[in-house]
């Protein structure tokens, strides 16, 4: 059996998520796929001893994880497993393989709930912003995204809501702890003054 053609397909979902991402989605972009899903799954596999033909799984799950947000916002992981379903076949994937992957974007779906250890990997790659030094310009995106569809919330119930989320992630590899751990507990102390600054301003306004 020939192998998979991965460049193609990477090609492919690079290319769609390009020229068809709503121009508001600024958070769940083309760069957050591809600078930063992709090689923190490459990094987390590199150091949880991922074999070759699982490698091949994951990175093509990590570039279409997010290639439903071409059609949809809501349920944008199954139509991304639809899309899989109908292209990779095309590029020599094997039926087993695109079930896996299919359940590998699946995995992303929040609240993540992932079964396998491949599905951990890509879940814990997905939010690995969470933990990095980035993560409040990234929470800026996320929230300029989310106003551009939905009504926007004050700064209070935003830095709330951002808190309860982060409280309540947990990373679900070994590797994603011990290399974002750390830095998610500071990011929760910056959210945590920038709540108790926002809730001040908001004090200070009333009349």
């Amino acid at each position: 059996m020939s192998e998979p053609d991965f460049e193609q397909a990477r090609r492919y979902a690079l290319q769609r998520l390009e020229r068809e991402l709503h121009p508001a989605l600024c958070y769940h972009s083309l760069a957050h796929t591809r600078d930063e899903v992709v090689p923190a799954a490459e990094r987390l596999a590199a150091m949880e001893g991922v074999s070759e033909d699982e490698l091949l799984l994951l990175r093509t799950a990590a570039y279409f994880h997010d290639l439903g947000f071409v059609e949809r916002r809501q349920g944008h992981e199954e139509v991304g497993i639809r899309i899989a379903s109908q292209v990779l076949p095309g590029f020599g994937y094997s039926p087993a393989q695109v079930t896996a992957i299919g359940e590998l974007i699946l995995a992303t779906r929040l609240p993540q709930s992932p079964i396998k250890p491949l599905d951990a990997i890509l879940a814990d790659s997905d939010l690995d912003m969470l933990g990095r030094a980035d993560f409040i310009e990234l929470n800026r995106l996320l929230r300029r995204e989310l106003a551009a569809f939905d009504p926007p919330v004050s700064d209070a119930t935003w830095y709330r809501q951002q808190l309860i989320f982060v409280r309540d992630h947990r990373y679900w590899t070994p590797t994603a702890r011990k290399l974002r751990d750390p830095g998610k507990q500071r990011n929760l102390e910056l959210l945590e003054a920038l709540l108790a600054n926002a809730e001040r301003a908001a004090a200070t306004a009333e009349p």
